[in-house]
């Protein structure tokens, strides 16, 4: 008889919407019932695509990626990018589902993005990051919706928000060029007017995302315009003309990235690339605003939904491996670790919804003007925050594999490549603190977030443990406030960015896990909630030190 080996079990995803018990005891809290009925079955058929079809096609399509051809047969110049099955397959399920659609759609009013976003959160982790045109195309909607340009309103949304897969549009985000980085206003493409008066852009983007699509938002500087951010203008370009022959454009190579593999990115060079001026001929990088605001938001959900997959994975693993003459899962070290894990992913996911309702209310026309500088200041925080737990908790989640979660085959390798980049895409941790500290927008807000944090620790009494953690918030906040008012010298501000934005996002990720957990007390997964407040105020919520400059100084160098 043939000697028989052990083979280990492997992990095994459900239906995503059903098992997320955490999501969906937030949707019932914040969705009033009647939309909730109505969306139910929509994210519970999302939730079993996610878990099964897409994620069956992800790991059986690992190796493949898109591919650039740069010439025809006959020499003639296509740069032709073929895409993988998968990313084929994740275009057609994002607009049957309407994941561009439903915000434009307003079926449910203000919360019709809650709807978007948990639709976005289920489809993210299997869609080899579909979701990265998805938020351009979002952002690219809503910067035209606010642009004051009705011609070009009026041809981009209907495309950019079509469910059907045929006609549906995505849009890119040219900004990045070598010279720049965050810094855009170093760009160096041209715009130049011609006899004809049509707008011509020259110059080269060094990273372009999701070069296929139809359309971009770009911003250039038109000949004779200052240097400096003043002096761009943002642009609306179609990547193909009538013929369907590239629009003045060259792909030079496709990224070989560290991860986000499946995602096309380029190095693009404009060489009298027809475009249209969206608005005025300046303030380029105030005009592509409402692009960011948004386009960070994606960036944090899909963090949020990057934990949560790992973190599922990580416990199918735990019930399914035995060590040590038991499961994981009853083992109290790798307990004590899944819980962390946990508890991190539910404090992550209510600050990024955070913004989510907020955004919801705004494009509603309920957003008082206190409420909307707490969006302006929330927006960074949660991008920046999210990002770096994402990167954290996935990396945690593939050693809870142990050499399982190293080997590629399994999927987890790739996700933790894929979360990397959502700390460095739209706007570093650095850059995005010192938006909050340096800018103001932390100084302008706090009255509305002090105000925000009082009403989500208005019920913590309900239960001891949980009052404990509200004063934890509490001497946070006043830390905080007394820091500001006795640092107001911009180096030691600029210094402080970082650990100043992670005490804030901290401070209220605890304090909705606390508001979340008092409303849903006298429920059957009442003691759930009040644990996951108890295991995260037990990690570090005030990152505030006093750091000397001189010692940075000497440590850099």
């Amino acid at each position: 008889m043939p000697e028989s080996h052990f083979i280990q079990t492997p992990p095994r995803l459900g239906n995503q919407y059903r098992d997320d018990d955490f999501l969906r005891s937030y949707l019932q809290r914040c969705l009033p019932a009647q939309v909730l009925a109505q969306i139910d079955g929509e994210l519970d058929e999302l939730g079993g695509l996610s878990g099964g079809e897409l994620y069956q096609l992800q790991l059986q399509d690992r190796l493949n990626e898109p591919s650039l051809q740069q010439w025809d047969a006959w020499g003639n110049r296509i740069d032709h990018i073929e895409l993988t099955a998968l990313w084929r397959r994740a275009a057609q399920v994002a607009a049957s589902f309407g994941l561009l659609a439903l915000p434009y759609e307003q079926a449910h009013g203000r919360f019709s993005r809650l709807h978007q976003f948990a639709a976005v959160y289920l489809f993210h982790p299997s869609s080899d990051m579909y979701t990265c045109p998805l938020a351009m195309s979002d952002g690219a909607a809503r910067t035209l919706s606010q642009a004051g340009n009705d011609a070009l309103y009026q041809r981009a949304l209907p495309r950019l928000i079509s469910r059907d897969a045929l006609q549906v549009w995505t849009s890119g985000q040219w900004m990045t060029e070598a010279i720049g980085g965050s810094d855009v206003s170093r760009s160096q493409t041209r715009a130049a007017l011609g006899d004809d008066g049509v707008w011509r852009l020259h110059g080269k983007k060094w990273f372009t995302s999701a070069i296929t699509s139809q359309m971009a938002l770009t911003l250039a500087r038109p000949e004779g315009n200052p240097e400096g951010a003043a002096g761009l203008a943002m642009f609306y370009v179609e990547t193909r003309d009538a013929r369907g022959a590239l629009n003045g454009l060259r792909v030079e190579r496709l990224k070989d990235k560290l991860g986000t593999r499946k995602l096309p990115t380029a190095e693009l060079v404009l060489d009298g690339t027809r475009a249209q001026l969206v608005g005025e001929t300046q303030h380029g990088t105030r005009a592509i605003a409402p692009m960011l605001a948004l386009t960070r938001t994606w960036n944090a959900v899909t963090a949020v939904a990057a934990m949560r997959r790992g973190v599922m994975l990580a416990k199918a693993y735990a019930r399914e491996r035995h060590a040590f003459g038991a499961p994981l899962n009853q083992l109290p070290l790798h307990v004590d670790t899944l819980a962390g894990l946990e508890a991190q992913c539910r404090g992550a996911f209510l600050l990024a919804f955070e913004v989510v309702a907020l955004i919801g209310r705004e494009e509603a026309g309920e957003l008082a003007a206190e409420d909307a500088a707490l969006l302006r200041l929330l927006t960074p925080i949660a991008k920046l925050l999210t990002a770096r737990q994402a990167v954290e908790v996935v990396s945690e989640c593939v050693e809870c594999l142990g050499g399982a979660g190293y080997v590629e085959d399994t999927g987890l390798p790739a996700l933790l490549r894929d979360t990397q980049v959502l700390s460095i895409w739209e706007g570093t941790t650095n850059v995005l603190a010192l938006d909050v500290v340096v800018r103001g927008a932390l100084v302008q807000a706090f009255p509305a977030l002090q105000a925000r944090i009082d009403r989500c620790l208005q019920a913590a009494a309900v239960d001891a443990r949980l009052l404990a953690a509200s004063r934890l918030v509490q001497a946070a906040m006043t830390h905080l406030r007394l820091w500001l008012q006795h640092n107001d010298d911009p180096a030691r501000l600029q210094a402080q960015a970082r650990r100043l934005a992670m005490t804030l996002g901290r401070t209220v990720e605890l304090a909705l896990l606390i508001e979340h957990a008092a409303a849903l007390a006298d429920t059957a997964s009442g003691a759930v909630h009040v644990a996951a407040v108890v295991r995260f105020a037990a990690s570090r919520i005030d990152r505030l030190s006093d750091i000397k400059s001189e010692d940075s100084i000497r440590l850099s160098e």
